[in-house]
């Protein structure tokens, strides 16, 4: 019934206009209510801030000098905005007229409010000249003032193209790209020293102790606020950026003031993550430049990140390492290096860590051991747990000597053992190899004798080495980029002959690592006597050769010990026997050292022309010094290549782009392969014969060689293309009218 009578009540144009009368008088007293309002307000500002209110009057004079007609045609235009409003809603009952014309009141009052305190409107926009005031007052007259505009300024730029960009809370909103480039050069090359003269502090330099001392002071509390807003705006642009180039330059100049992150451990924690994630992923100087900045945190900042990056810096080593290439092999070299110069930072506390890490490969070695499956296994042998092995591998050689490392050597060598003899088969030799190589490089570091020659002995007694091959020559086998081989690679003769160098290699440099002990002759007795029996079952005769040639290098180097201990006079258990033939080793003079050293030569050439790509990183980026002649080494240096700054950030790039700008030839062209790969997506939906209508397409439109068979692939690729360029219209219209031909038949 209610209803009803709303609906009565409605239609009667009797009603209406009485409607229409009271809604135009609550509008003129509404109208009234604001216009006072509005005159309070101007009197409450001339009273506050009367330089304002002059300026308003200088300015905007109309917003002061406004009178009833301008009041009452806002009324009469809000009136003909809630008539079209009731023409449409016209099921809204008269508490929901209530409400929303209190919302429109309230909405009117915020505009009005706005628009008298809003700042200038120069203020709201950038400009060159602006920025250029600035930096001449900070470098002239040091003043704070400039100091915060500028700050304000740079926040402004780190944050242009965000959502609340357009904030009327911000005093700046909108710069060009010159202006953005011009605040960043200067803020990122300055604000250091800047901030150092205002807190009091050495120009370079600082631990944690001196932050600490700094924060209880008067200066700390006034502008520790310029620090947060620095580092803070500084991290959020560098999540924006894609140019590894812009991200290098900004993270070496936060490097000089990476001290004061000290003072904000949140902040460090979220600039530990972001430095790993460029250290592991970029490109060109970004990893070095990354790897320095950490470094040098956990050398100022000691216990309060080193546990965080020593974590870190191995997870992301293992998130980078899942797979390996002739191409990425270097890179991950490269990480590996990095995570051993940082434990080099404080050893004791990375004793803690890699013994966690290393009892973490244990446990996944012993899981596999007893529990016998093939997920077990594939855990340990994959490149992860590898890479792993070859990291604290790398690690224990470097830091053999020391005695808070030296500890881990055991427990790694028996886990590297453990590896190589868990699946014990031929597919599985380039992981064995590779397990071999990392103790002999254990062995060398530490001076501990390991027994490896048992491992690369039993892969000779294996037939697939010892009878000739079936599977014809086949591919260059790369062992250094392969675990596993498939059971065809097996029987191919590059397979066989790759395995039998790599076994002679591996057992010289672990016989000539103890060419110069007085044990040598019963060392190498056992390895002796199963070379011979190899050479005898084996039936391919360039292993022979090879074998014979290696026998004979170690019945040289018996004879060479022996001529010289047969003067000796201090027992085996001596310590004299440390000093036997200790100049002779460093000379290199013994007849497997020799030999050693023209093996070595051999594989060098052989791994180079095995190598296809460039890496990632950058030729030779496993040497950690390779490109640490683009870092500044010092503050000096580092000044005089400030035009660095102005080369990098000199593109029209700006926060909030998805990428870089690209050229309008390349867009142009990505867009044209996009939109034809859509089109031909959207063609095979329509046609399941489609492949057909193309061959049949290439058949009759095509050259005479098309139709004979003889060109490849890419010759009829290239065609097709020709063609498609030349006469798109014709060809389209043939394949639909195929296509329609077609379908008519079928039907």
């Amino acid at each position: 019934m209610g209803a009803k009578k709303k609906a009565k009540f409605r239609d009667d144009p009797i009603v209406d206009g009485m409607d229409e009368e009271d809604r135009k008088s609550r509008k003129t007293s509404k109208s009234k209510k604001v216009e006072k309002g509005h005159k309070e307000q101007l009197q409450s500002l001339q009273e506050k801030d009367p330089e304002f209110y002059k300026y308003l009057q200088e300015h905007d004079q109309e917003l002061l000098e406004f009178n009833d007609e301008d009041v009452e045609d806002d009324a009469n235009i809000a009136t003909e905005d809630d008539d079209i409003d009731e023409n449409v809603n016209f099921d809204m009952d008269a508490e929901e007229m209530q409400e929303m014309e209190d919302e429109e009141m309230q909405s009117e009052q915020e505009t009005f409010e706005d628009d008298v305190f809003k700042e200038k409107p120069s203020k709201n926009v950038i400009t060159t000249e602006m920025v250029d005031s600035w930096c001449k007052s900070i470098q002239e007259d040091g003043k704070l003032s400039a100091v915060r505009s500028i700050m304000r300024a740079f926040r402004t730029a780190c944050h242009y193209g965000d959502d609340a960009g357009d904030d009327s809370s911000t005093k700046f909103s909108t710069m060009s790209s010159r202006v953005f480039n011009k605040i960043m050069v200067f803020v990122l090359n300055e604000m250091d020293g800047i901030l150092r003269k205002l807190l009091k502090l050495p120009a370079s330099g600082g631990k944690k102790e001196t932050i600490s001392e700094l924060m209880s002071t008067k200066q700390w509390k006034t502008h520790n606020h310029l620090l947060k807003s620095y580092f803070g705006n500084a991290l959020h642009v560098l999540n924006q950026m894609t140019d590894t180039e812009m991200i290098a330059f900004t993270l070496r100049r936060l490097k000089y003031s990476a001290v004061f992150l000290a003072a904000f451990p949140s902040l460090l924690r979220k600039y530990v993550k972001v430095v790993l994630h460029f250290w592991g992923t970029g490109g060109g100087a970004l990893p070095v430049v990354s790897f320095l900045f950490l470094r040098d945190l956990c050398i100022r900042l000691g216990t309060d990140c080193l546990d965080e990056c020593f974590k870190g810096i191995y997870k992301t080593y293992v998130l980078n390492c899942h797979f390996v290439n002739t191409a990425k092999l270097q890179h991950i070299q490269f990480l590996g290096n990095c995570v051993t110069e940082l434990l080099r930072v404080d050893l004791p506390t990375a004793y803690q860590h890699a013994f966690v890490f290393i009892r973490q490969l244990a446990m996944l070695l012993r899981d596999a051991l007893n529990m016998k499956t093939k997920e077990a296994f594939r855990k340990v042998y994959e490149w992860k747990f590898m890479n792993c092995l070859e990291l604290w591998t790398g690690a224990i050689c470097a830091y053999g000597s020391e005695p808070d490392l030296k500890p881990l050597a055991y427990p790694l060598t028996q886990i590297i053992s453990g590896v190589a003899r868990l699946v014990p088969t031929a597919r599985y030799f380039p992981l064995r190899l590779r397990c071999v190589r990392m103790l002999n490089r254990i062995s060398a570091s530490t001076g501990t004798f390991i027994p490896v020659s048992n491992l690369l002995l039993d892969m000779l007694e294996m037939k697939e080495l010892n009878r000739p091959p079936t599977g014809g020559v086949g591919k260059a086998v790369d062992l250094r980029t392969i675990l596993k081989v498939s059971k065809p690679t097996l029987k191919t003769r590059a397979f066989q002959e790759a395995c039998v160098i790599s076994v002679i290699e591996e057992l010289s440099e672990h016989l000539a690592q103890w060419s110069y002990s007085v044990a040598f002759f019963e060392s190498s007795f056992i390895p002796a006597v199963r070379l011979r029996t190899f050479c005898k079952t084996t039936k391919v005769e360039r292993f022979r050769k090879e074998m014979r040639h290696l026998i004979r290098q170690i019945e040289a180097n018996s004879e060479f010990i022996n001529e010289r201990r047969m003067s000796v006079t201090f027992l085996p258990n001596d310590s004299a026997a440390k000093s036997f033939l200790e100049d002779e080793k460093k000379l290199g003079t013994s007849p497997l050292s020799k030999y050693v050293a023209t093996l070595r030569q051999r594989a060098q050439q052989r791994r180079d022309s095995l190598m296809e790509s460039s890496v990632l990183v950058g030729e030779k980026s496993s040497i950690f010094e390779s490109k640490m002649g683009k870092i500044p080494e010092s503050d000096e240096e580092d000044d005089t290549r400030n035009d660095e700054g102005a080369a990098v950030f000199s593109s029209s790039w700006l926060p909030g782009n998805d990428s870089k700008v690209k050229p309008p030839k390349e867009e142009k062209k990505k867009k044209k392969k996009k939109k034809r790969k859509r089109d031909e997506e959207e063609e095979v939906a329509d046609d399941d014969d489609i492949v057909e209508d193309l061959v049949l397409s290439s058949d009759e439109d095509g050259s005479p060689g098309d139709s004979s068979g003889e060109d490849d692939n890419t010759e009829q690729f290239g065609a097709r293309q020709q063609r498609k360029k030349q006469t798109p219209p014709n060809s389209s219209m043939k394949f639909h009218a195929r296509k329609f031909k077609k379908r008519k038949k079928a039907n």
